[in-house]
């Protein structure tokens, strides 16, 4: 009889904890793609919230369907009446709120000094629907954790050829909409023009 030296046992338990090893990387390959998945699905909430600001922000500028709330009179294509010298208008019952001041040259830009998460009676910014009644569900599960919000800032622009004295007046609308976590923000920006009657 030969002695046994127990080669078979150790080559045994070399191999398990290969496979150990291969089904812990494994494992963990899969969570991060679960968290990166996860991730993305709630930008893409923010996302969509932040275009939904945008265009409750439009239909607020254009004209609101609901009338009784509508402010569609305070924007002009040739001047900016209601919107203020400096800042933004703040306070929820306020018709001229999220209303900002003209960009100053070289100046910081107002869209970057507003604090987009105040929700208090002082907010600068318009929660989606203020102005034009449209519903927003936001809260728990699957939807965005709080509504976006929204301001407008007025901008002159010449064409060729008009008179500097009566410029044409765009709208620059901020918007920012919020994720399913609170932490999960996307602001967008866009420029619009009010139509012509």
């Amino acid at each position: 009889m030969h002695a046994q030296r127990g080669v078979s046992l150790i080559v045994s338990l070399l191999m398990l904890i290969v496979i150990l090893l291969l089904g812990t990387s494994a494992a963990q390959i899969a969570l991060q793609a679960e968290k990166g998945s996860r991730n993305d699905r709630d930008r893409q909430v923010a996302l969509q919230a932040a275009e939904a600001a945008l265009m409750d922000a439009e239909m607020d500028i254009e004209h609101s369907p609901d009338s009784a709330r509508s402010r569609s009179h305070l924007f002009s294509s040739e001047d900016m009446q209601g919107f203020p010298e400096s800042g933004c208008n703040a306070g929820i019952g306020n018709i001229r709120l999220g209303l900002c001041a003209p960009p100053l040259p070289d100046a910081e830009p107002v869209w970057a000094s507003v604090n987009f998460l105040d929700e208090s009676g002082n907010a600068n910014s318009v929660p989606y629907g203020q102005f034009t009644g449209a519903s927003f569900q936001s809260g728990a599960g699957p939807l965005p954790a709080r509504r976006p919000r929204y301001i407008i800032e007025p901008l002159k622009f010449t064409y060729k050829g008009q008179s500097a004295e009566m410029p044409t007046v765009f709208y620059r609308i901020t918007a920012i909409g919020f994720g399913m976590r609170d932490e999960t923000q996307v602001v967008l920006q866009t420029h619009y023009r009010k139509g012509e009657k």
